[in-house]
């Protein structure tokens, strides 16, 4: 009963967000980085596991999943080719560790990598020689507590960063989640995630300086002057989601997945996708996502369209039942040549 009470009240919660997004606000959101993610297993079905997410993966869209983590202890590494020909990459690293029968912590970094840009200015627009590469970071901590093996709630705490070496933007965001299992082997799983909640960010520092001449005819010489950045919201959204697990039997599992994202700057999504996992130790999966089109003038999201991705998984302990795994998936994007995401997982 306790359970149900919990499902009820974030339920409720739900209807008055998801009808909060303003489509007036679409593309003036930052802190961008939030939105991507380094996870491969995730990547291969567009990220729309909110119901059955599980483990290190967890903290990126679904905190709640975190103490459903198949080890005691996992280790995630996962690198991304961003969007194939920019020359952008990804770098995350993840440790959940379960504490005491029904709690667990997690720790997630990510990186981005730019490589290195060319500096130019309004004298020099063919560049200077000297080159520049912004720093995009942010690191989360959360926990998650499951209550009577059936409903898990989660919370993440993360520090964005990102900017210059003369110029920095730094906030603090904040992800809620909620997973609810069911069935007779709990093959079907409810979830619900609130992301990138938290203080909005203002770029600072020297870099938004300018030394011009004085306007004042009778001063000679030049003056700095400072240009106040205008501040912006990060991109808060809201993920509702389905799965369920048809166990055809000991060694085969056939995973169907449906997601409704919510985004209060950009277009609302749905979408769903399929996973058919061998003896637990072969996975293939893929996903399809769409966008509501609202606005003909807009541009569609670069992440609609299709996902496909693979796993190997070998036991390399079985008496402990620790794993190690390898993971690739690959996401189409309208522009570019797609994203590629490899992820290294090791159940402890």
């Amino acid at each position: 009963m306790q359970q149900k009470f919990y499902l009820v009240i974030l339920l409720m919660a739900v209807v008055q967000i998801s009808f909060a997004g303003n489509p007036d606000r679409q593309g003036e959101a930052g802190a961008t980085q939030l939105l991507l993610n380094p996870w491969a297993r995730s990547a291969g079905l567009s990220a729309m596991t909110t119901a059955n997410i599980a483990g290190v993966e967890a903290l990126r869209l679904n905190v709640a999943g975190l103490v459903r983590s198949p080890s005691r202890t996992q280790i995630m590494g996962g690198h991304a080719r961003y969007f194939e020909g920019t020359g952008i990459s990804m770098n995350a690293l993840g440790l959940a560790q379960k504490v005491g029968s029904s709690g667990a912590f997690g720790v997630s970094i990510m990186t981005m990598d730019f490589g290195d840009i060319p500096v130019t200015t309004e004298n020099l627009p063919e560049g200077d020689g000297t080159t520049f590469s912004p720093t995009f970071f942010n690191m989360g901590i959360s926990y998650a507590h499951e209550f009577e093996n059936k409903v898990s709630v989660g919370l993440t705490a993360r520090i964005v960063s990102e900017g210059l070496s003369n110029i920095t933007a730094t906030g603090v965001s904040f992800d809620a989640g909620v997973q609810y299992v069911t069935g007779e082997n709990d093959e079907f799983k409810f979830g619900i995630s609130l992301r990138n909640v938290g203080t909005p960010l203002k770029y600072r520092g020297e870099g938004l300086t300018q030394t011009l001449p004085s306007p004042n005819p009778e001063v000679e010489g030049e003056l700095s002057f400072f240009t106040r950045a205008n501040q912006f919201d990060m991109p808060s959204l809201l993920n509702i989601g389905a799965s369920y697990d048809f166990v055809i039997n000991l060694k085969h599992r056939l995973t169907l997945v449906g997601n409704f994202t919510s985004n209060t700057f950009y277009e609302d999504q749905i979408g769903g996708g399929l996973e058919y996992v061998f003896n637990d130790m072969f996975m293939l999966r893929g996903g399809y996502k769409y966008e509501f089109d609202t606005d003909d003038e807009a541009l569609p999201s670069v992440y609609t369209g299709l996902s496909v991705g693979a796993s190997v998984q070998v036991p390399f302990n079985k008496e402990k039942g620790s794993n190690f795994g390898i993971d690739y998936a690959y996401r189409h994007t309208n522009l570019w040549s797609g994203t590629h995401n490899i992820t290294i997982r090791f159940d402890l």
